[in-house]
This record gives structure tokens, sequence and C-alpha cells, in this order.
């Protein structure tokens, strides 16, 4: 009896340490899961009204379609809150600008990929399993993504589950060594994959060839060389809630949505309160030859320093003057440019196929066609679903610090001019260009041929 009593009283002091541990946000978010995790479960032998046939399912009765309005927000902790109020379900993400590999420092290298790996673990007194499990029980998606240029955290829920799990976005990490085992393993194994795309080794090159390949933004993002001080030391500057965006859809109550947020997220981690490093143009070349693999992928980038709207109707006007040529535009962060690939009997093709479609007039027909191409696909952004309006409402509080609704997005392609395009066009053509190439490039023109011939 003695020993049984021991052994209760450890357990339960274990309990109680464990609980102690969780901060105020961590312990809300599992208690409102729980809550609704068993009322859920009485519901079935509660007494309903008669009218209510299936209870708990949404009402059948139909409302009319409206337009959806966002609404932007700096809490007192530096979060900015951007919801929207007409999505049928809710995406809800948190994304932090600081938490890109271009946010990296000497000695960093790969702490922005390992970090996204500890997406969902253990953190502010939570283990693995308890993160997941209340998502699970919540009925929520998780999902988590990583670049350059920030990293964000997700999930996709049903409107009335929306916010409850909002803590879990930005708990306090605390790098259990089976996490950080783990992470490891699966970092490692998306570096390798990645590496057998050619598109994407091509992408870390063209990144390498515009701002050098020793600088954070040129450096390849997959890499996952980091140990565990250089993790923590990213991840105390970039995870914090100062200056990283919330992002919600189908929030009906923006004012309350925002209460209740900074009442949760008040024990979070604020981060650094600097602002994200500003990468430097260099322009450049990159090359990685593969003789044997029997074709060249080659990719010609520019600064361009402009909006992300101007930058797409670039992409769409590059699209439309390489059509017959088989050459297809880009954007990429802070970068504009052109694509294409050829078998290696073909290279020597590729150099006249680029230039025919960077110097290609801007005519009046093909500045409409490549507006209308752009601004389709902005609005079909914002239509495919509520992650990918998420996104875009993130997008553009990253860019402008605000986001209205679909038609000041369509406004913002509409405003541009054919004059506006074609002086954009020469000035971004002036910057030093970055080629990329990988595959058999052998035949390939070297850099210095391309920057003569614009």
């Amino acid at each position: 009896a003695p020993l049984q009593l021991a052994t209760t009283t450890r357990r339960y002091r274990a309990q109680k340490s464990l609980f102690t541990m969780m901060n105020t946000a961590a312990r809300r978010a599992i208690s409102v899961a729980s809550r609704q995790t068993n009322g859920a479960r009485r519901q079935f032998a509660a007494l309903v009204e008669a009218t209510e046939e299936f209870p708990g399912l949404p009402s059948t009765t139909p409302e009319q379609a409206k337009a959806s309005n966002a609404s932007v927000t700096t809490l007192s902790n530096g979060l900015i809150v951007v919801t929207e109020d007409a999505a049928s379900t809710s995406t809800v993400t948190m994304t932090y600008p600081k938490a890109g590999s271009g946010s990296e420092e000497l000695g960093e290298h790969g702490a922005a990929l390992l970090n996204k790996c500890l997406a969902f673990n253990s953190g502010s007194g939570l283990s693995t399993i308890m993160i997941n499990r209340t998502i699970e029980n919540e009925g929520a998606v998780p999902f988590v993504s990583a670049d350059r240029d920030s990293a964000t955290l997700g999930y996709t829920v049903e409107p009335a589950n929306a916010v409850g799990l909002v803590p879990l976005l930005a708990t306090d990490c605390t790098f259990e060594k089976w996490d950080v085992r783990d992470a490891g393993k699966l970092a490692a194994y998306q570096v390798a994959e990645a590496n057998k795309s050619a598109q994407v080794v091509l992408t870390e090159q063209i990144f390498a060839a515009a701002y050098g390949p020793q600088s954070p933004m040129g450096r390849p993002f997959y890499q996952a060389g980091a140990g565990l001080h250089e993790i923590a030391s990213f991840r105390s500057r970039g995870y914090g809630v100062s200056g990283a965006i919330l992002a919600a859809t189908g929030i009906k109550d923006h004012t309350a949505f925002c209460t209740e947020v900074a009442e949760l997220l008040s024990e979070s981690p604020s981060g650094s309160s600097a602002a994200a490093p500003k990468a430097k143009y260099m322009g450049g070349e990159s090359r990685l030859a593969a003789p044997s693999a029997g074709y060249a992928h080659v990719a010609l980038a520019f600064d361009a320093s402009v909006s992300s709207a101007m930058r797409n109707v670039l992409k769409h006007f590059f699209t439309i003057a390489g059509s017959e040529s088989g050459v297809s535009g880009f954007a990429a962060s802070g970068l504009v440019g052109v694509y294409a690939g050829a078998p290696s009997e073909a290279v020597g093709s590729i150099e006249s196929a680029l230039l025919k479609s960077l110097t290609a007039k801007a005519t009046a027909d093909a500045v409409t066609k490549a507006k209308t191409l752009a601004k389709a696909e902005a609005m079909f952004a914002l239509d495919c679903g509520s992650k990918g309006l998420a996104a875009a409402m993130t997008a553009a509080v990253m860019e402008s610090g605000s986001f209205t609704n679909a038609a000041a997005v369509a406004s913002s392609y509409d405003s541009i001019s054919e004059k506006d395009v074609t002086d954009t066009l020469a000035t971004v053509l002036k910057s030093n260009p970055s080629l990329a190439a990988v595959g058999d490039i052998t035949s390939l023109p070297y850099q210095g041929t391309f920057a003569s011939a614009l």
C-alpha cells in the first residue's frame, strides 16, 4: 500500500508539473478542443427541437452569396491580422517573414528547412502527439511551407473551430532530442528529393546567379547541415509574433477575432523586432553540367524590384513573345525572366529563342493579352479555395501592408498601361542578367554573350 501510494503521488506531481509548464493559451486550446469533443459525444443523447432533423449539421437554409471583404489590424504585440468574411471554410495561417532561408546568418545554413520540419512539434509544454492530436480532434488539416522569403504554418477547419487552434501556430519550441532527430531525417529526405528535380535545382541556381552563391538569398534552400544551436538561434529571431502575419478566412467578426487572438497569443514568443534583411541583386552566372542528362534547362533572370502585379504582367508578356519557340516567362521574389529547355542536339537554339522573347516589342495587343492573363491568374488564385485565398491575402499584406477585396486586386492590373509595361521592361533589361543552366550545357554560351546582346 505505501508503494502504491508513492507511485500515485509521483504520477500526480508529474501531471501537475506538465500542466504548469503549459502556457495559458496552450491550456485553453486543449480545453476548448476537449469540451467540443465531449459535446459532440453527448449530442446523440440530448433532446433537440423537432425541427432539427440532423443535429450539428450546418443549416440548409440557403443564403445569398456575397463578395468577400477583408479587414486588417495590427495588434499591440506587432502581429498583423488579416481576415475575410465570405469563405465557407476557414484556413488560418501564420506567416513569419523572417523565417525564410534569406534571413539565415553566417553558420545557420539549413536552419530554415530544419525549422520547417519542426512545425507542430513539442512546445509550450505540449508534446508533439498532444499538438497533432488536438488538431485532429478539431477536424483540422495542418500544413507547413517555407522558402527564401518566409515560413508559414496553418490549418484548414470549419469556421466554428477557427480561432481555438491559433496558439498551436506560435508555440515556443522546446527542441526535444527525438523531435530534432526526426526533423533532421525529414529534412535530409526533402533535400534528396529536391536534388532529383531539374526544375528545383535550376531554381536554386538562378538565385545563386542573381544574389551570389555565398549570400543567404543565393545559397540553396534545400540544405540540412545546421546544428541544434544554429536551429534554435534562427528560430528565436524568426519565429516570433512581432511582424508576423495571421491570415484567416471565413471570419464573420474581425474585431472579436482579433480580441481573442491577442489573448491567446499573449504568452507566445515575440521574436526579433528587426526587419527582415534586404537582398541585394548582383547578376551573374551559375552552371551545373550534367552531360549524361541528355537535356538542358536554362533560365535567364533580371532584377525586378517592382510590384507583383507588374512582375506577373511581364511574365505573361515573355510567355506570349516566346510561345512559338517554346520559351516561357517566370516571376519569383524580386526576379522576372524567361526559361527554355532542349535536348542535347538542340541546345544551340536556346540562345536565340531566349533573346527573341526578351527583345520582342511590347505592342498594345501583346500588353493587353499579358494583362488579361495576369489578372485572370490573380483572380483564380482568390477563388481556388480558402487556402489559396489566405495565401493571396498574406502576400498582399507582405507587399503593401493591406488587402481589401478582389475588386482591388483587379484594379491593380487594370491600372497598368502600355507605357508602364514598356518603361518597366526597358529598366528591367538594363540590369545585369542572371544565367542559370543545368544539364547538357556544353554548347550553351556564357552569361556575357547574353548580356552583350541585350
